[in-house]
């Protein structure tokens, strides 16, 4: 495979990242990109200028983007000594920390969904459609706890 081709293939997958992440987490393509092109690039650290140039993005907009994702610790700011460049690589524990948050976000409904059941009281269609609810997310915390994320 040539190296344009390896090029386009990389591309093509960085682009499917940007997508994933459009759809299933509501990010603007761009910073879906980054996360694509970050987790498949060599090297691991890349300026800003690097990436704006391989995903074609206005350095404006990847410099927000990169802040947000600084900012929620998917993605770390690195200084080389003696180069006035910073470059950002993703953070190794980029995907624990994505899939612990949602796994908090579910418990938090799981704490609504228990309000929910006390509220609606006995039984129902109310209370059967809650507890369906309650249901799914218990199972998914004990399989979490069963099964903790390793490194």
């Amino acid at each position: 495979m040539s190296t344009e081709e390896q090029q386009d293939r990389l591309l093509r997958w960085v682009e499917r990242v940007a997508a994933f992440c459009v759809e299933e987490w509501g990010l603007p393509p761009i910073t879906g990109r980054i996360l694509g092109w970050l987790m498949i690039c060599d090297p691991a650290e890349q300026s800003a200028g690097q990436i704006a140039e391989v995903i074609q993005a206005s350095r404006a907009s990847l410099t927000s983007n990169m802040r947000f994702l600084t900012a929620i610790g998917l993605v770390k700011k690195v200084r080389r000594p003696g180069d006035r460049v910073s470059y950002y690589r993703i953070e190794d524990d980029a995907w624990q920390k994505v899939i612990q948050r949602k796994l908090e976000s579910l418990s938090a409904f799981g704490e609504i969904a228990d309000e929910g059941l006390d509220i609606a009281g006995g039984d129902g269609h109310r209370t059967e459609r809650i507890k369906a609810a309650h249901d799914s997310l218990t199972w998914l915390q004990n399989l979490a706890a069963r099964h903790p994320l390793r490194r």
